[in-house]
């Protein structure tokens, strides 16, 4: 094994085997940390006896067993929670069942996911509600929803400068076509946007074609980014003419056409129109260079032969 190698291997398996340590470690640590000291595990346990006394309490995943006294609150995503101590804060459970025992005392808020069980000698002195889980998970929805809107964002931004890089005068040609060729733009761009997946469909039918629909489908999402950002340099270009900088009118179709995606009953509209519009342009301005290509000088008759001497 080469040294490249060996030194590859210790950074992958030296981080994933401290991070299995820290799993494993983290129950032993909430049985043995000390006074008033916050309990966080990530899978396992969490035990307080009786008789001692620890901060705030957080478990992602496993049962919480409280016989002691917690000074804080105490958190548990998903496990049972077991009380016969002394909460001084809230009691908070997202999935799983919670017993408060008699004699137990919670100084904060009781809430839950399903009812409680609280035994008539127990006490809570804050309010018992339920988990609202729609609050939650729609704003966790939301969360997750923009942050897919900045990872599309920032790709198409990458992608359209290195296209504008490398390919200045393909970005050209996709401009002019978007503004003189635009029943054809459209044609084939409704044309490739539903016609390749079919192709891809089709070939994986076929023993010989599997390799290439295969392809083809993977392929997809970069085709389709391709067109994405072919209609924000469009548009942008038609706004802001040359000779004012080709990335300066990148950036402003990008900025309108990814405000325009933060709407959520549009956003699903701009992307289909742009891909669509966008992919037809870049089929055209390819149509176009052939053309151009394909097409040569007309040949010129030769001189005359010069006079014959008398």
């Amino acid at each position: 094994m080469s040294a490249t190698r060996r030194l590859l291997t210790l950074c992958v398996t030296v981080p994933l085997a401290a991070l299995f340590l820290l799993v494993l470690a983290a129950p032993a640590w909430a049985a043995d940390a000390g006074k008033d000291e916050p309990q966080i595990v990530l899978t396992g346990q969490v035990v307080v006896p009786a008789g001692q006394t620890v901060g705030d309490v957080v478990i992602f995943n496993g049962p919480a067993t409280i016989d002691g006294t917690v000074r804080g609150s105490v958190t548990s995503f998903n496990g049972d929670v077991s009380i016969s101590g002394t909460v001084t804060g809230d009691v908070t459970s997202f999935n799983g069942d919670v017993t408060v025992a008699s004699g137990a005392r919670v100084g904060g808020d009781l809430v839950t996911q399903s009812a409680p069980n609280v035994a008539s000698g127990a006490t809570v002195e804050g309010d018992r509600r339920r988990v609202n889980r729609d609050v939650i998970f729609g704003r966790f929805t939301w969360i997750s929803r923009f942050a897919v809107w900045v990872a599309v964002s920032v790709s198409i931004l990458v992608l359209g400068l290195l296209l504008l890089l490398f390919a200045p005068r393909a970005a050209e040609s996709v401009a002019l076509a978007a503004r003189e060729r635009i029943g054809p733009s459209i044609g084939w761009g409704v044309g490739l946007f539903f016609g390749l997946p079919i192709v891809s469909v089709i070939a994986l039918v076929t023993i010989v074609g599997i390799p290439f629909g295969v392809g083809m489908l993977l392929g997809l999402a970069l085709i389709y980014s391709l067109g994405y950002t072919a209609s924000c340099f469009a548009l942008g270009r038609a706004l802001i003419k040359p000779p004012t900088s080709r990335y300066l009118a990148f950036l402003a179709g990008w900025a309108i056409v990814r405000v325009a995606s933060l709407v959520p009953f549009v956003s699903g509209l701009v992307w289909f129109v742009a891909v669509v519009y966008g992919l037809g342009t870049l089929a055209v301005a390819a149509r176009r260079r052939e053309t151009m290509v394909g097409v040569t000088a007309p040949a010129t008759m030769p001189p005359p032969p010069p006079p014959v001497p008398a």
